[in-house]
């Protein structure tokens, strides 16, 4: 079976990882990129070289393709619960960057469209298919450091000079970068009840594609989520961070600490520590230069199998409630409470996972 792809958006976020990885599929003869839009024709030119496909003249006649089983967005944030929704509708499968949508509203509607439709919906970010975030989470589920009871997440940089978008209503850092903490730390510790955060712009001018712009989004940020139970975490995001050295993830449980190095989307392994043991346990990055973009092997291999991605809908509408919950708290300065749920990660599909000397089944962690 050869999964024939359509490409909607050909810009940064493409022109790398998602290209690299489709490239790879290709030659895995698991899928064929069939056809590509943008509305920049010099990437629509070197995308169709690149791929020795056709070219759309719009989204919608991109979508309405037969020769397109399934749509990847990857467009500006304001256009993707819109464009994923359309390709639903019109009976594909569908690959959405973050987030799934920019308000509520929007992504009930997709995550309706896709129930009635019956088509595999993967949400961006794909962090949680990482070896090394999947051997963490098992780690947890285990037990092995107890009940996790505070966490601090953090991702940031100092800021996109390209995509006036990043920097209008519907953009921001919460969208583009926090995005990825909370996507993982829920997945470690559930569903937010509640959230409280300090979300601003620090930096009100900006010269992106060499035009100086008054900036619309928030690009700084600090959330506070209480998870229930007396559990609380902090994520410090922003386009305001230069650099830093530091884990990406730490979680504090009763009996022990897991911290991830790197970044959660470009992971470098990770340390634990065991009250038991008193000793703090360094774990290598178990599958070093892993692709943030492992979603579109996900999403071919939902297809190919007809089984459930792990990255589900509910989680990416879960974070984007909490991340509108932040804005609104910003703006307010009161606590939000939050309505929605999600099921537990599901790793049971996937291989298994070799750290070292030894094999680690997920399995494990529904058991």
């Amino acid at each position: 079976m050869v999964v024939k792809i359509g490409v909607l958006g050909l810009g940064s976020v493409f022109n790398g990882p998602y290209r690299t990885r489709l490239q790879d599929l290709v030659r895995q003869r698991r899928v064929a990129v069939t056809c590509v839009y943008d509305p920049d024709p010099l990437r629509r030119t070197w995308a169709t070289e690149v791929f020795g496909c056709a070219e759309s003249v719009n989204e919608s006649a991109l979508i309405a393709r037969d020769d397109v089983d399934a749509v990847f967005v990857l467009t500006s944030m304001l256009e993707h619960s819109a464009l994923a929704i359309e390709a639903l509708e019109q009976g594909k499968h569908v690959l959405v960057e973050k987030p799934m949508a920019t308000s509520l509203v929007d992504a009930e509607r997709l995550m309706d469209v896709a129930r009635a439709a019956d088509r595999v919906l993967v949400c961006a970010p794909h962090i949680l298919l990482s070896p090394t975030y999947r051997e963490m989470h098992s780690r947890v589920k285990a037990g092995v450091i107890g009940q996790p009871l505070l966490a601090r997440a953090r991702y940031g940089w100092s800021g996109p000079w390209w995509g006036s978008w990043f920097y209008k209503p519907g953009g921001g850092a919460l969208f583009d970068l926090g995005v990825y903490n909370l996507t993982s730390l829920c997945g470690f510790m559930g569903p937010v009840q509640r959230v409280t955060a300090f979300v601003g712009t620090a930096i009100p001018q900006r010269v992106v594609d060499g035009v100086e712009m008054t900036v619309q989004s928030e690009d700084n940020a600090h959330v506070l989520l209480d998870f229930g139970q007396s559990r609380f975490a902090s994520i410090m995001t922003g386009f305001t961070m230069q650099k830093y050295r530091s884990p990406a993830i730490e979680l504090y449980g009763q009996d022990g600490v897991l911290q991830m190095m790197g970044d959660d989307w470009a992971p470098e392994g990770f340390e634990q520590w065991r009250n038991e043991s008193g000793v703090w346990e360094v774990v290598p990055e178990i599958q070093p230069g892993w692709p943030w973009t492992e979603g579109a092997a996900h999403l071919v291999e939902c297809i190919e199998t007809g089984r459930r991605p792990v990255t589900l809908p509910e989680h990416a509408y879960h974070a984007l409630e909490v991340m509108l919950g932040a804005q609104e708290s910003g703006r307010t300065g009161r606590a939000i409470d939050i309505a929605s749920d999600f099921p537990d990660l599901d790793y049971s599909s996937m291989p298994e996972i070799v750290t070292g000397k030894r094999a680690l089944h997920d399995k494990r962690a529904t058991t």
